[in-house]
């Protein structure tokens, strides 16, 4: 008797599950999402034909977000507009809004810009849009951080700003710290976090794309220590490390977690178009670096794939051109390479809500 009971109220509760999963059947998908960061050189007005190289790769990349560094606006023409309009004559639909110096490029409608930092002097801008995939809202980062006391270059014996040779490596990592801080990368980044909280908060995906000029403390460390003129020093690089202590993690990284089979380096790259001299910042170091970054936060919608560097299979090494011989994945560009920059190119899966049916 007890167990025919029991067996009734079991079936019972299994029945009132159905009816309640019942009242809502919700349909799923995923949808893959491409980032490409991309520093674009001076809107690729240092390469011959370097504005439809732009469009070329962007194209080829098939990417549906892109940071872009070094935005110029020259002569009064907005590149969000010329962007968008080369990209239409080519049958390719893409969002952008007007910006200075960093910018988006998006295939999905973007909701909301604003310039999050910007220093009229140069010395670095970040920009924030709130992107819509179907239920999905993004908050995108692009920044190109400040140029100046560029610091990777004092272990190689220049100077962080004027790049002129030093009478000796600096290899203190104080000291380095100490003309680290003296840009506004650190107070971009600050204020990066703090809005990102707010959008993490919200609900939102958090994806950070740019051009930061300055290295990666996963990369500078006891393994590294003796390549590439580090001249023995480990560095805990400040922004990164900031960033990861928020949680936001390194995409490259996260797939290619060993920077000595996969250092990742993004410059200078090696551009046979463009005189050496325009390449080699310090041209008798070896200043090869990773300073191009794709982060997000982790969130259970959003999973990431492949990571990629698009561009040229070489960089310069103490003034010569040099191919990389390490087991990063490098796509070479289709043609013209238009920036003195790799790009880099990572895939995420974003699972979204497609709709929800009454019963």
């Amino acid at each position: 008797m007890k167990k025919a009971v029991r067996q009734t109220v079991n079936a019972l509760l299994m029945l009132c599950c159905v009816l309640i999963i019942s009242e809502h059947a919700f349909a799923y998908s995923t949808t893959p999402l491409r980032v490409l960061q991309f520093n674009i050189w001076q809107e690729g007005t240092e390469v011959s034909q370097g504005f439809d190289a732009i469009i070329q790769e962007v194209i080829a990349s098939n990417a549906d977000l892109i940071a872009l560094s070094e935005v110029r606006n020259f002569n009064q023409q907005p590149l969000n507009e010329k962007l968008v309009s080369a990209l239409a004559k080519r049958g390719y639909h893409y969002y952008s809004e007007p910006s200075q110096d960093s910018g988006v490029l998006s295939r999905y409608p973007i909701l909301k810009q604003e310039m999050l930092f910007f220093d009229a002097n140069d010395h670095g801008s970040i920009t924030k849009a709130t992107i819509l995939l179907q239920d999905v809202v993004i908050t995108f980062y692009s920044a190109h951080l400040d140029w100046q006391h560029c610091s990777l270059y004092l272990p190689r014996g220049y100077h962080s700003s004027t790049w002129k040779k030093l009478k000796e490596p600096v290899i203190d990592t104080e000291k380095i710290a100490q003309d680290n801080k003296l840009s506004l990368r650190d107070e971009a980044i600050t204020l990066l976090l703090l809005d990102s909280q707010k959008e993490r908060a919200a609900g939102h995906l958090v994806i950070l794309a740019g051009d930061f000029n300055e290295p990666s403390h996963l990369d500078w460390i006891e393994a590294t220590k003796n390549s590439y003129d580090h001249h023995g020093v480990v560095m805990p690089w400040p922004n990164t490390l900031s960033l990861a202590r928020e949680g936001f993690v390194d995409a490259y990284r996260a797939k290619f977690p060993d920077p000595v089979s996969h250092p990742g380096f993004t410059f200078p790259a090696d551009n046979v178009d463009v005189a050496i001299e325009k390449l080699a910042w310090s041209p008798l170091a070896d200043d090869r670096d990773r300073i191009d970054y794709i982060f997000f936060q982790p969130d259970n919608r959003l999973t990431l794939g492949d990571v990629q560097l698009i561009g040229p299979l070489g960089s310069i090494v103490k003034n010569q051109r040099s191919l990389e011989k390490s087991q990063d994945p490098i796509t070479p560009p289709k043609g013209i390479w238009p920036s003195d920059h790799k790009a880099v190119l990572a895939t995420f899966l974003i699972n979204t809500q497609v709709q929800e049916v009454e019963k």
